[in-house]
């Protein structure tokens, strides 16, 4: 869901204008940024807490390279969902399963066909000769 869509979502729900509605929503934002600016947590009840952290210097890998390189020392953005955030989304959870569980009326997984992997090209031949037949062999 995007910016817009909650706001004509609101709008519609509150009989407001979506300039208006749009107004509220970017305002409510930026209040929660400046506060996390000025006071590094915001706690909203039954949604959930915003917090900055300082995430501490560390050393990494460029996986291109393979290369140490130096990580500095940054602020992030955490959130901590509330308790009725946690349960609401346990529910879409459970849902889930039930309707997966449904579908399912047998109690074994699916039977899985092994594939044989792509022959080499004509031009390539292979350079050594298994001693034993392969499974995936025809």
């Amino acid at each position: 869901m995007t910016k817009k869509e909650i706001v004509k979502t609101i709008s519609e729900e509150c009989g407001l204008t979506q300039l208006k509605t749009k107004e509220i929503v970017q305002k409510t934002f930026e209040a929660i940024i400046d506060t996390l600016v000025t006071e590094t947590r915001i706690e909203l009840r039954n949604f959930g807490v915003f917090e900055v952290k300082k995430r501490a210097a560390r050393k990494a890998r460029n996986p291109r390279s393979g290369e140490r390189v130096d990580v500095p020392e940054k602020f992030v953005v955490t959130f901590k969902p509330g308790k009725e955030m946690e349960e609401r989304v346990l529910q879409l959870q459970e849902e889930a399963a039930r309707r997966q569980n449904a579908g399912n009326t047998e109690s074994a997984p699916p039977a899985v066909t092994p594939v044989a992997p792509p022959a080499p090209p004509a031009s390539e031949s292979p350079s050594v000769i298994p001693s034993s037949p392969s499974p995936y062999a025809p």
